[in-house]
């Protein structure tokens, strides 16, 4: 009884492999979990993209609808800017999506499109477009404007980083480089044409930021960096009101109510609310002291009413924004991707610096929205369309991630094959004479017993 019962028990138990294949399909599940998961980067540019949203659409709201009701006295029409901030946030928000999903590659192939498309667009807009406060920048009518020069400061990274990667020799010799540089130049005379310097800067900026993380030489960047720099001069010298906006900066207090009263209201609404501002609603800047309070000087209502602790938390924001989107450049798994992502990273970071800095009495004033906080139809949707496009590279994956591969038996192929060239360096000692082992006493007589 006792042996019989020894041998149900051992046949009702399982074999000690079969373990083992049930871990497997739960390993492997949680192996592809774990590829599947997007890096801790892509989370960051997603946060910070989607706070700064929030916080746009509702200073948008906080710095509109006062300006509204003064200029017409209906309470109706409050919500005007809000309401065009949410539905152009939400296609852009689906735009994001798209691209971020399955659209890098059709992108790049579309690059040369967005390129004359949007120099035809420039062309365009000097003749037939819409003008507003001395400048001829929007195609459209009502809440159906458009800006080309927002979709031209995306292609040029786009063509940029496209060039660049295919074409790595041209980054030895400024000589190399003019086919892209004078492809920038034209696009920079039709937008300083509209006119609209600010553009042209954030332009200007993406491409040297682009050049460096191309590899140009310091010397030729330092030449380019001169010329750009003597024709900015230049500009400002030859048009009256550039000039005075540059003296303004200068001297604050010499036009304080001409060419320096937007800068002097900006830094008025800074100082007014403190550490922690005087709530949202209450500010006063935006009441007709402000001129713009909702597109280019949004920032200077946001440290009225958030106070210090606004503008620093706006700060932190595009910090976590600029800090992620160079580590998606940096471990990006091809060239293209890298320069791609390093100038649209930059792009968005140099516009927000431009605009803080303007705000601040930092740098003179030119009109430069702030990324995902400003009202514009045009610059949302162009930003939200490059974060889908960092987004993209970020999902899909590190230079190093396609190193790693999962080989079943735990073994990875560059183990095997170590393995197989130590087999095939064995057999061929052991068909060499001089590396044969000798044979022992006891190995013939073991032979034949065995046969």
């Amino acid at each position: 009884m006792k042996k019989g019962s020894g041998k149900r028990a051992r046949a009702s138990s399982p074999p000690k492999g079969a373990s083992a294949l049930k871990k497997k399909p739960a390993a492997k599940k949680k192996r592809r979990s774990a590829a599947a998961a997007p890096p801790a980067e892509y989370n960051i540019l997603l946060t910070a993209t989607l706070c700064l949203l929030a916080l746009g659409a509702v200073m948008v709201f906080s710095a509109s609808s006062t300006t509204q009701v003064l200029s017409d006295g209906n309470l109706s029409n409050s919500a005007l800017f809000l309401k065009r901030t949410v539905m152009y946030g939400a296609i852009g928000l689906l735009v994001m999506h798209l691209v971020a999903r399955h659209g890098l590659a059709a992108v790049r192939q579309l690059t040369p499109v967005f390129l004359v498309c949007s120099l035809f667009l420039l062309l365009v807009v000097l003749v037939a477009g819409t003008s507003a406060n001395g400048a001829s920048r929007w195609l459209g009518a009502g809440p159906l404007q458009f800006q080309p020069s927002e979709l031209a400061k995306l292609a040029l990274v786009l063509y940029g980083a496209d060039m660049l990667a295919r074409k790595p020799k041209m980054t030895r010799s400024v000589g190399d480089l003019m086919p892209y540089l004078l492809v920038v130049g034209a696009a920079c005379l039709l937008i300083m044409a509209e006119p609209d310097m600010g553009t042209t800067m954030v332009v200007a900026f993406s491409t040297g930021a682009m050049l460096v993380a191309a590899g140009v030489r310091p010397r030729d960047l330092g030449l380019i960096a001169l010329c750009v720099g003597s024709l900015a001069l230049l500009a400002a010298v030859i048009e009256p009101y550039r000039m005075a906006r540059l003296t303004g900066f200068l001297n604050p207090g010499s036009d304080a109510a001409g060419a320096g009263f937007q800068a002097a209201q900006a830094k008025i609404a800074l100082g007014s609310g403190g550490i922690f501002g005087v709530g949202i609603g209450d500010g006063v800047a935006k009441a007709g002291f402000l001129p713009e309070a909702h597109t280019d000087m949004i920032s200077a209502v946001i440290g009225e009413e958030l106070g210090l602790f606004g503008i620093v938390g706006v700060v932190g924001l595009f910090s976590l924004f600029g800090y992620a989107g160079l580590r998606v450049a940096q471990r990006a798994r091809d060239r293209y991707s890298k320069l791609l992502v390093a100038g649209l990273t930059s792009m968005v970071m140099v516009q927000a610096t431009i605009n803080l800095f303007a705000v601040m009495g930092l740098a003179p004033l030119t009109g430069v929205p702030l990324p995902f906080v400003s009202y514009g139809n045009s610059s949302l949707l162009t930003t939200l369309f490059a974060v889908g496009l960092i987004l993209g590279v970020a999902r899909s994956g590190t230079a190093g991630a396609g190193k790693l591969r999962v080989v079943e038996g735990g073994h990875s192929p560059a183990r095997k094959r170590s393995r197989a060239s130590r087999g095939k360096s064995a057999q061929s000692r052991s068909g060499s004479g001089g590396n044969r082992r000798p044979r022992r006493a006891g190995d013939g007589r073991r032979r034949r017993a065995a046969g």
